[in-house]
């Protein structure tokens, strides 16, 4: 059994099956593109998304999962996309626009209009079935990317990740295990997370990313190594409590390793300041566009 088949196994199943339904809501003009408001459904539930695309006309555009954060604030879910939140110098959707790169960004279980169960009674919901919330999002993150990968207006060979903080692990998790992913950036969340339990560091996360034996399965730069030679980006900061250097440098060395590996070092991107915290800066944001724009707008 690969790396990837038993990640999939402890997280209860990955990759998951297609969206069974899509329903438009209302579609908003986005400075000449197209903001629509989908309604995904999957295992009974209903999963509210936004997609911002070009008009019907040109042709296929490159594409992203943009992956939301967490930062306890259930609210914020797909909107994030479009309005940001305090960690973000701003929303990525005008940037996204302006790269040419159409974006699709869902409620992950629990946020936006999904917090009628909350993260504790799912996590705990799934823990007991034998499955994890950390796999029923990355499920639901795959179904997303199947979703850009059918769509006409969307160059199925050009599909990247992008998030930060909770959405930074999603996106570099969703590239280990996704191979349609061409390109994933991930921000302020990336450590190694043995480490992490070792100092106690890893009570900042949220309980959907519990996954049952996986330290003593892999570790964070084995998972995310899984993404060679596809290219990916982490950008960190030292004062971020997710990202501490120790923990940081073991997963970038065990990280670089697999890219040598694969004789693909060219494609992996470190993006470091070491005064800032859990928070994204402009030299941050460049950084994330700048590879966005090489490695998958082209």
């Amino acid at each position: 059994m690969t790396l990837r088949d038993r990640l999939g196994a402890l997280l209860g199943g990955y990759p998951g099956d297609s969206f069974a339904l899509v329903t438009q809501g209302r579609v908003r003009d986005f400075d000449g593109w197209v903001l629509e408001d989908l309604c995904f459904h999957r295992a009974g539930e209903d999963i509210p998304a936004l997609f911002l695309r070009p008009p019907e006309g040109p042709p296929p555009v490159p594409a992203v999962i943009y992956a939301h954060a967490h930062g306890n604030n259930y609210a914020t879910g797909r909107e994030e996309l479009v309005e940001g939140r305090p960690a973000l110098i701003g929303p990525y959707g005008p940037d996204l626009k302006a790269l040419g790169c159409a974006a699709l960004c869902l409620d992950m279980p629990s946020f936006g209009n999904r917090q009628a169960s909350d993260e504790q009674a799912r996590a705990k919901a799934h823990l007991w079935r034998g499955g994890t919330l950390f796999g029923q999002m990355l499920a639901e993150l795959g179904a997303g990317v199947g979703f850009l990968a059918d769509h006409h207006l969307v160059d199925a060979t050009r599909i990247g990740a992008l998030g930060f903080s909770m959405g930074s692990t999603h996106a570099f998790w969703l590239a280990a295990l996704d191979v349609r992913i061409r390109a994933a950036a991930a921000s302020c969340s990336f450590a190694d997370l043995g480490m992490l339990v070792e100092s106690g560091a890893h009570e900042g996360h949220g309980l959907y990313m519990t996954v049952p034996g996986l330290v003593g399965q892999a570790s964070t730069g084995e998972i995310a190594g899984l993404t060679a030679p596809r290219a990916l980006m982490i950008a960190a900061g030292f004062r971020d409590w997710s990202t501490p250097e120790p923990a940081f440098r073991k997963a970038e060395g065990e990280l670089r390793a697999a890219y040598a590996a694969a004789g693909a070092a060219e494609k992996l991107r470190f993006h470091i300041e070491p005064e800032i915290g859990h928070q994204e800066t402009p030299a941050m944001r460049r950084a994330v566009l700048d590879f966005l724009r090489q490695e998958l707008v082209g």
